[in-house]
């Protein structure tokens, strides 16, 4: 029998029926207290309490940068043995991220997948931080004395094997790569082309520019759209939307304060600093986008799709915010957690 099945004890001195009882008497004094100016203060200071604790016990989180995974990247590639399969390289997804939760990615999602071509998957997994957690084994890379046995390892093709140290005997990194291709390909592009899409994609709100330079290793040809919105705004969206509890990565960083919030777009804002020049992405802002100063066909031309905008901008889905304003020191703690994050993106405060 489960929890769920097990049946209720009762006592005469605590019935069922009385644990949902609430927990004080809602009388009129209280209900005018509740509604009342001193009521609204005593709760923002609840909250401002709750905020500041949170700041005081937050954990930045390290993740590697662009310049380690491609130094991991190319130590790798010197270990290639094959060519590669031009079919594969010939793939080109289209990659939407953004600066955490509530910066418009959903809206920018409804409006490239206007295009019946075009599956854009959403947030597949997201909790598990599939992609970051590849990032981070790769960009760890491998010890020098492992490279050192696979550079002189035994030919996997020889006859001596069974005479030979084969304790360590790797495939050529191409092929590992090409398994890294094969888990994406068989978890988004197949089951989108299963239902018909000849283009496919994802949309994520945890994954930083370190994340997108690899998966432009595994699809040279990917293309990326990069959507950024004020993390005032962003954060009041996300506070006001009652999700309840909202994870980076479960179970070990949850996103339940102002200070984790700042924290996350920051990490995630100044990432896109480092990609070198050249890398096949382009930044939109959310505050651009709902101003009607987003060139749709520009985007269309680069990403090889066609959008009807107009269709998925008719129709309101998703609000959250409540708000007008954050309080004092919501803002206060964004300001100081995304200050660096604000000045890249060209963001005041």
């Amino acid at each position: 029998m489960t929890s769920s099945e097990s049946p209720r004890m009762e006592t005469d001195a605590q019935p069922a029926a009385v644990s949902s009882a609430p927990r004080f008497k809602q009388t009129r004094i209280w209900s005018w207290v509740h509604n009342s100016r001193m009521g609204e203060w005593s709760r923002a200071c609840k909250q401002c309490r709750r905020e500041f604790w949170a700041w005081a016990k937050l954990e930045k989180v390290s993740e590697p940068n662009v310049q380690q995974l491609a130094k991991s990247i190319a130590v790798l590639e010197a270990y290639a043995a094959h060519p590669i399969d031009a079919e594969k390289e010939a793939e080109a997804p289209i990659f939407l991220l953004s600066t955490g939760w509530r910066a418009g990615s959903t809206l920018l999602q409804r409006i490239l997948v206007t295009d019946p071509r075009l599956l854009l998957w959403g947030e597949p997994m997201g909790e598990m931080t599939i992609v970051s957690r590849i990032t981070e084994m790769i960009s760890n890379s491998i010890s020098r004395e492992n490279l050192r046995v696979w550079k002189e390892q035994q030919d996997p093709s020889s006859p001596e094997l069974s005479t030979s140290w084969v304790a360590n005997l790797y495939p050529p990194s191409n092929d590992f790569r090409s398994g890294l291709q094969g888990l994406f390909d068989r978890w988004l592009r197949e089951p989108a082309r299963e239902r018909g899409y000849a283009r496919w994609g994802l949309k994520d709100v945890r994954l930083s520019a370190t994340d997108a330079s690899l998966l432009h290793w595994l699809y040279p040809n990917a293309k990326f759209v990069i959507i950024t919105r004020h993390p005032y705004d962003s954060f009041r969206s996300h506070a006001d939307a009652g999700w309840g509890q909202v994870y980076d990565r479960y179970p070990d960083r949850l996103i339940d304060s102002a200070a984790g919030f700042g924290s996350h777009w920051n990490r995630l804002a100044m990432s896109w600093s480092q990609l070198p020049a050249g890398f096949p992405a382009v930044h939109i802002k959310y505050e651009d986008l709902i101003a009607g100063k987003v060139n749709f066909r520009d985007l269309e031309s680069w990403l090889g799709i066609e959008i009807k905008e107009n269709k998925a901008l008719s129709v309101t889905v998703g609000g959250t915010a409540k708000r007008a304003r954050l309080a004092w020191f919501e803002r206060m703690i964004i300001a100081h957690e995304a200050a660096e994050g604000m000045r890249a993106m060209g963001y005041s405060k």
